[in-house]
């Protein structure tokens, strides 16, 4: 047998035992996670580890709920944004006082109360006008659950059966806690 036969033998066997592993889930306790410097060498750390995966799941929902309250504080500001007349110009006084969505309400001045004066809620159809200090934060946000996602996913792809109960653990416990601030009835407002 000539040395080509038995390189060309030995490289197809490799390929294909590389080409028949299948991904299967491991209990071992030195499973690394992110780098080879984070390899648990007992017990011990494995499980610290293993609560490491739950709090980063539990912050990716907190991050989550705090999106989704930040999204209806801004939604509400946008339409409780009030747009004042300036003085002399009419068509704004009348286009308020014309405005079917306007409500009566006191207005408490210097002078003390004024009656009938009428409040704007601005009706918004379609998405909100980019505005520098909601959206940035919001990309600044949805980057943070972006990041924080993707390391739980990793975490998930190592196999780990710990890993992956713990990643499904803190899911959990974060839905729990705050799970009723990221779901919310949008008729109900």
């Amino acid at each position: 047998m000539d040395m080509s036969s038995m390189s060309d033998s030995s490289s197809s066997s490799s390929s294909s035992s590389t080409m028949s592993m299948t991904m299967v889930f491991t209990n071992a306790h030195n499973t690394p996670l992110y780098s080879s410097a984070w390899t648990p060498s007992s017990s011990g750390t494995f499980a610290a580890t293993c609560i490491f995966l739950i709090v980063l799941a539990i912050i990716d929902r907190c991050l989550i709920a705090f999106k989704a309250s930040m999204e209806r504080h801004w939604l509400a500001a946008h339409l409780n944004r009030r747009y004042v007349a300036i003085a002399g110009k009419t068509s704004e006084a009348g286009r308020i006082d014309a405005d079917p969505d306007a409500k009566l309400a006191s207005l408490i001045t210097a002078q003390g109360v004024e009656e009938n004066v009428k409040v704007v809620r601005n009706i918004s159809h379609g998405p909100i006008p980019w505005r520098f200090s909601v959206d940035v934060p919001r990309a600044l946000l949805f980057l943070c659950i972006a990041g924080v996602s993707y390391l739980l996913m990793l975490a998930v792809m190592t196999y780990n059966i710990g890993y992956f109960c713990s990643v499904l653990a803190g899911a959990f416990l974060g839905e729990l806690a705050v799970g009723r601030y990221i779901h919310w009835n949008e008729h109900a407002h």
